[in-house]
């Protein structure tokens, strides 16, 4: 299934970053317009059929809050707004109109995809990305299957949930820090050796494939496609 999200951003460079790596994450399974004012906005989200709608808030022509108000009395598809203004009223505002999450500028594209992932995932009840694929690692986060060289990998929770952010976020270098708080909980007090040690049994499991999980020395662990 192909979703079609419409972007109304009026910064080309975001613009071309969010759909190149939506592109990458969902081998092209998602469809991504973007429109670079608030008038033609509001035209596309109109006339168009899209599983979801991404707005700024302040745009040339109309803003992002008159686009999801026109929005909001017509449709309840998923809306979510992608901004710089982060002060508190604002974000209220953007909820009171009907928004279904606020995403507040600098932003991480791995946390604004999964918003939209889990947003997505409610309104139609499936996922946008069924498997996740680096290089000789293939992982299907619906049936929790892994295979390595072709062949089927058994991992216990913590690796497969490690295995899958480390795919999800494949290329980059995620701290122990920012896994400890993924996969343990922010309110886990024990040694971020932990990450380690589960690291090193996920590279067993999976055999020669093992490789692609690189230390990078003082930072933490990057999976790349190639060994």
């Amino acid at each position: 299934m192909t979703y079609r999200i419409l972007l109304v951003e009026d910064n080309v460079q975001i613009c071309r970053m969010i759909g190149d790596y939506f592109s990458a994450q969902t081998d092209n399974l998602c469809e991504l317009d973007t429109v670079q004012n608030g008038a033609d906005g509001l035209d596309a989200a109109q006339s168009g059929n899209y599983d979801l709608i991404m707005l700024d808030v302040m745009l040339p022509d109309l803003d992002g809050f008159s686009i999801c108000r026109s929005i909001r009395s017509v449709s309840d598809v998923p809306l979510l707004f992608l901004t710089a203004r982060a002060r508190e009223e604002d974000v209220l505002y953007g909820y009171t109109l009907g928004c279904d999450d606020y995403v507040i500028k600098p932003f991480s594209l791995a946390t604004l995809y999964a918003k939209v992932q889990a947003l997505l995932n409610r309104a139609k009840g499936t996922v946008l990305q069924r498997e996740l694929v680096c290089g000789e690692i293939t992982l299907n986060p619906l049936t929790l299957a892994v295979t390595a060289n072709g062949q089927p990998v058994t991992l216990p929770a913590k690796e497969f949930a490690l295995l899958q952010y480390l795919m999800e976020h494949k290329d980059w270098v995620v701290s122990r820090d920012q896994l400890l708080d993924r996969i343990w909980g922010s309110d886990f007090f024990g040694s971020d050796r932990v990450v380690d040690t589960h690291i090193k049994k996920l590279r067993k499991a999976l055999g020669s494939a093992g490789k692609q999980i690189r230390t990078v020395i003082s930072k933490g662990y990057q999976l790349k496609s190639y060994t």
